[in-house]
């Protein structure tokens, strides 16, 4: 059964579950939450590679979950969540404020440079900018390198309300509501800007939802359209708001054209420079014991090609390595663990090879040499 049958049937009994639950069918809603589970499941066991896998397996999982508290109640609950099953904005509000800040981020001064000429100077003065400002702007790269921190950054810099979201929150657990929730996420947003307040809508792995797929349904074209308009109406000179949007994705060629010139701020998140990983082992290490041996130089040269996060990760392990031994040999109930030694640091980085790849490198490149917009 082709892919576009299988999600429209999917679609289908979800929605009919949904039906037959809030109106206290308890039995109808298990028989068609089952239903959508083993649609579902034969989806992402038939296409492994759809990009919406993540969101089925959520939406399995929850639609389990719920069939399960049908069985467990003598009453049926009516399930939550506001216009039939849509997410709760206030939900993704991110309550506490970013506590990351320009310095916990290495190098990346481009990218650094761009989003303060794009977000900080017009949400500081917005009166210097008559003709407005960049709504839109794409951080792109590989994984581990900085992107959703750099995010975080911005809004702590301007203390801006930071709503993230991601493919799997806005595609609605109940199928259907995906185009709502997308219009819902930006009502929000203005109406938040519209007290004075900066508004960041941070949409991470976004080529899960503005990409251009096979096997298409009805569905995610329809998001995408409501995206459009959505950003559309950001663009207006006219508007004022300090609402912005940032996606972050690890695949630019997979977003439509279309999409691409709404963000008019494209930036490219390499992985760090020699410079930037010194920095790096000096962030990641600044709280560890380490031995006089630790050449962080010579660490930094090792590790040509890794990511941020490749590099965090060496660090921990070496962390965890010295912490075993001290367990093993003393049961930690006496003394220090020893100092880190270079040697450690050589041990796991020979196990350790980077995450980020030359060919995929040179794909970045060739994107950014047609797409890129500072």
């Amino acid at each position: 059964m082709a892919l576009n049958v299988l999600e429209e049937l999917a679609r289908k009994y979800a929605q009919q579950a949904v039906s037959a639950d809030r109106s206290g069918n308890r039995e109808i809603a298990i028989i068609y939450y089952n239903k959508a589970v083993d649609t579902l499941m034969k989806i992402v066991r038939l296409y492994p590679d759809n990009p919406l896998t993540k969101v089925y397996l959520t939406m399995i999982k929850e639609y389990k979950e719920r069939a399960e508290q049908l069985k467990n109640l003598s009453v049926s609950v009516p399930v939550e969540g506001e216009e039939q099953g849509g997410i709760s904005i206030e939900d993704l509000i991110v309550s506490e404020k970013p506590s990351v800040t320009w310095d916990d981020i290495a190098d990346l001064e481009h990218a650094k440079k761009a989003i303060k000429k794009a977000i900080i100077y017009p949400a500081r003065n917005p009166r210097l900018f008559p003709l407005g400002w960049p709504r839109g702007i794409l951080l792109y790269g590989p994984p581990g390198c900085g992107k959703t921190l750099l995010a975080s950054a911005v809004a702590n810099e301007i203390d801006a309300v930071f709503i993230s979201v991601d493919a799997a929150t806005i595609m609605s657990k109940w199928l259907g509501e995906a185009e709502k929730n997308v219009a819902k996420l930006f009502r929000k947003g203005r109406e938040m800007a519209k007290k004075g307040t900066p508004v960041i809508i941070f949409i991470d792995e976004i080529d899960s939802l503005l990409g251009v797929f096979s096997g298409e349904v009805g569905g995610e074209v329809r998001v995408r359209n409501q995206f459009l308009k959505e950003m559309d109406g950001l663009q207006d000179k006219k508007n004022k708001l300090l609402l912005f949007v940032i996606g972050a994705t690890n695949k630019p060629w997979k977003l439509d054209d279309a999409f691409i010139r709404r963000f008019q701020r494209r930036i490219y998140i390499p992985p760090p420079s020699y410079e930037a990983r010194i920095e790096l082992f000096k962030l990641y290490t600044r709280e560890l014991k380490l031995d006089p041996s630790v050449n962080i130089r010579e660490l930094a040269r090792l590790t040509e090609g890794y990511s941020s996060s490749d590099i965090k990760d060496i660090c921990q392990e070496v962390q965890e390595k010295v912490v075993e031994e001290y367990f093993e040999e003393t049961g930690g109930a006496y003394g220090e663990p020893r100092a880190i030694t270079m040697d450690d640091f050589i041990e796991v980085i020979k196990r350790r090879r980077p995450s980020i790849n030359r060919e995929l490198i040179r794909r970045y490149e060739i994107w950014t040499a047609e797409y890129g917009a500072l």
